[in-house]
């Protein structure tokens, strides 16, 4: 692929993810407002602001490693695009699983169950499987495999602390899931 189709494909890649960021921390924040309303209380809020930053140092290394380094995309561009969209989707599933309770920090509400409907049935963090995989298929789709390696592990260890903390979490103060429903996951 030549510069001028890759630049519009960044671009294009460039302001979708920004959007969809933005987007996300607004419902958000009304999310996390009703929640507090609702009594949730916040776990993990220390590790936070490293979820932040690895979302906000992606964009930027991938734009680093395409126009300084010169990746391009590869044979396999294709694969990693529709990996990337079925990650769009997962993600999208696990925040319409969650509906209102769907925030980017971690609130639980005191007795109220876990989620085990959409893909909460068959993975417990399936919004953070989504994470890793368009993390890596969105650098990859445009050859970048450095922002792919050294973001996947970012991504890997901060998910790490967080799916710890939401198990944490949920043990403390998440009504137990229903055993039946537990066999359903």
């Amino acid at each position: 692929m030549s510069a001028a189709p890759v630049g519009a494909a960044l671009v294009a890649f460039l302001v979708y993810f920004v959007a969809e960021r933005l987007w996300e921390l607004a419902v958000s924040a009304r999310a996390d407002r009703a929640l507090r309303a609702r009594g949730a209380r916040e776990f993990g809020a220390a590790h936070f602001p490293w979820i932040v930053l690895v979302h906000a140092l992606y964009p930027m290394a991938l734009v680093a490693e395409i126009l300084r380094v010169g990746a391009r995309p590869e044979r396999f561009a294709a694969l990693w695009l529709a990996g990337w969209i079925a990650a769009q989707a997962l993600r999208f599933a696990a925040m319409r699983a969650l509906g209102d309770r769907w925030s980017a920090r971690v609130l639980v509400l005191p007795g109220a169950p876990r989620i085990v409907r959409g893909p909460y049935r068959w993975f417990a963090h399936p919004n953070y499987l989504a994470v890793f995989i368009e993390t890596i298929a969105g650098a990859m789709m445009f050859g970048a495999w450095r922002t792919a390696a050294a973001f996947g592990v970012a991504q890997a260890l901060v998910l790490a602390v967080r799916i710890r903390c939401e198990e944490r979490a949920f043990a403390a103060v998440a009504a137990p899931v229903p055993p039946r429903r537990r066999a359903a996951r």
